[in-house]
């Protein structure tokens, strides 16, 4: 049998995206993230047309998914969405970063008779977990019969860490039914946030979820974590700054651990900053002053779809007017959709991204490069790059978890910031991260104006510790250091590794989220919440570090209480059980 060994290589989509707004536990959404894009030359040798189901198997593991025909141009390396599916084949190994590396990892590829197996199956045989999704299906809020139209203007989008202010939602009968100037997946968040809905509070009892009063949910949920000897509270990253600051409270009442998602995706930018600092702006003033926009590691046009248009390369400012007065430089392993676009575009050897940026700030200070190529970059092409950064009159690089997954991790986001810091030596340069939730940037804030730490805080000995190599998520789940857990606002077991999603459906798990999500088939208690920046308001801070106020612009279903209400009331019933 024909086989090929390739890079993988995985990270978000736009279908992805927008299937994940409408409800993780639908066939259609399987559809969509179990998945794999191969270049048309590897489906070529491997045989297989788009369509056909392939093995694809890795050092930690293996999985059947189904071969699509890539957008773009990237012979040896394999793209899948991030998905429970691949996960299955991702190391839980760190490096002692917090993070794992779901990037350029080596891939055997073979064709198979086998087919895709369905989320039930997939929990079923990796983690021994028998579940029924057609019970745990959610409801389609009723109402929007007639009533009055009222067009809210400037809300905030509860999407991205972009956070876009100047969306326009048309609300008749206290529904939403139009979105204006939203992404396709910020439209999906608005116009499907009753679909698929959860209403009640459950708990699991004889294995079977039942339906509960609140009170006997915020009960059930506060005597395991009171009971616990050290809980993980994780998430945190999708829901409002008053939530977060209840979270840390509770983590600290309890002497176990909160984190955030920023383990997993921009840790080492944290760790980066710690060690070195960094030259920052806002989106407005890049908005209005870069005439050269790099993105590094970042696909925006799948994740961060607006970001071009309001904040970059296509967006009009005061002393910038638009496209034609800005130069677009990409730097990836693959040829992305923003990589067309793009007036240079840089191809990378997939975990050289240290060495291409210790070349270039080689060639910005005019040092001789001996080699003929850097990471796969002929070194005219380095000379070319750094001419260009060098004579910008402002440029600014967008970096995102393609740089931070990259090997060395917070080591490669310390020389991505040097390099911004002897570009500013010849003209004004500056770095942003391209933060993926819509309030991570504020999660990481909030906890180091309560801790000192942005993310993975220890309270044991009941005060602030931090060490991303013991006490994140994924070190914290794959090393089973943790005996309960509280998911709020977060997937985990759609996102983590399968050592670490092994041992986190091994212990009682509570989750407070909108909808039912794949986590929450493994969960003993599951209680509903409401959309922060759609039923609640809340303060959300954008991933240049500018906060911004949640609008609320319809209301919550009936008997669905906020984060901050229902963590309230955790707070409360988990004093009474420790005697607090």
């Amino acid at each position: 049998m024909k086989s090929l060994k390739l890079t993988l290589v995985t990270g978000r989509t736009v279908e992805q995206g927008v299937e994940g707004e409408h409800g993780k536990l639908r066939d259609e959404y399987a559809e969509k993230v179990a998945v794999i894009e191969l270049d048309s030359e590897d489906l070529g040798r491997l045989g297989v047309s788009a369509g056909s189901p392939v093995l694809v198997k890795t050092a930690h593991g293996e999985v059947v998914l189904k071969a699509i025909a890539a957008k773009g141009r990237h012979p040896g390396i394999a793209f899948a969405p991030y998905s429970p599916w691949v996960n299955v084949v991702i190391d839980s190994e760190t490096d002692g970063s917090g993070m794992p590396t779901y990037k350029g990892i080596e891939a055997e590829i073979c064709p198979t008779e086998e087919r895709v197996v369905s989320l039930e199956e997939l929990i079923r045989k990796h983690y021994g977990l028998e579940v029924d999704l057609s019970k745990l299906a959610g409801q389609e809020v009723s109402g929007g019969e007639g009533g009055e139209e009222q067009l809210i203007k400037d809300v905030v989008c509860p999407f991205c860490g972009c956070l876009c202010d100047d969306v326009e939602v048309l609300v008749k009968g206290g529904v939403i039914v139009e979105v204006r100037k939203a992404c396709a997946i910020g439209s999906a968040k608005f116009l499907d946030h009753r679909k698929e809905r959860a209403l009640h509070p459950l708990v699991r009892k004889d294995g079977e979820f039942v339906k509960v009063s609140l009170e006997e949910a915020i009960e059930e949920a506060a005597k395991i974590l009171a009971n616990s000897k050290y809980p993980l509270l994780y998430g945190w990253s999708s829901t409002s700054i008053e939530a977060n600051e209840l979270g840390i409270e509770l983590a600290e009442l309890l002497g176990g651990v909160i984190d955030n998602t920023t383990s997993v995706c921009h840790g080492p930018t944290v760790l980066g900053v710690q060690g070195v600092g960094t030259v920052r702006a806002t989106l407005g003033q890049i908005r209005n002053r870069a005439d050269l926009i790099i993105y590094w590691g970042s696909n925006p046009l799948n994740a961060h779809l607006r970001h071009l248009m309001r904040y970059s390369a296509l967006a009009r400012g005061v002393f910038i007017k638009g496209r034609k007065d800005r130069k677009v430089v990409v730097v990836d392993v693959r040829e992305t959709p923003a990589a067309k676009m793009a007036d240079l575009f840089i191809r990378v050897k997939p975990g050289q991204d240290y060495e291409l940026i210790s070349a270039l700030r080689m060639a910005v200070r005019e040092l001789d490069i001996e080699a003929k190529e850097v990471a796969g970059v002929p070194v005219e092409k380095i000379y070319e790059l750094a001419e260009i950064m060098r004579t910008a009159k402002f440029g600014a690089v967008f970096f995102g978890v393609g740089v931070t997954m990259s090997p060395g991790k917070d080591e490669t986001i310390e020389n991505i910031i040097r390099l911004v810091q002897d570009l500013n030596e010849w003209t004004k340069f500056v770095l942003c991260p391209m933060r993926g939730h819509f309030n991570v940037t504020g999660a990481c804030n909030v906890s180091l104006w309560m801790t000192g730490y942005a993310f993975g805080v220890d309270y044991m000995r009941k005060f602030p510790r931090h060490d991303p190599a013991i006490w994140t998520v994924t070190e914290l789940l794959s090393n089973g250091d943790v005996d309960a857990a509280l998911i709020v606002a977060s997937d985990p077991l759609a996102h983590l590794p399968k050592e670490a999603a092994e041992n986190l459906a091994k212990i009682p798990v509570v989750v407070v989220d909108p909808k039912f999500n794949v986590t929450a088939t493994i969960a003993q208690v599951f209680i509903p919440s409401s959309f922060v920046g759609i039923e609640k308001e809340g303060s959300a801070y954008r991933m240049d570090g500018v906060s911004l106020r949640m609008k609320k612009v319809v209301d919550p279903p009936e008997g669905v209480l906020s984060d901050e209400e229902i963590l309230s009331l955790l707070l409360e019933k988990v004093r009474e059980l420790r005697g607090a």
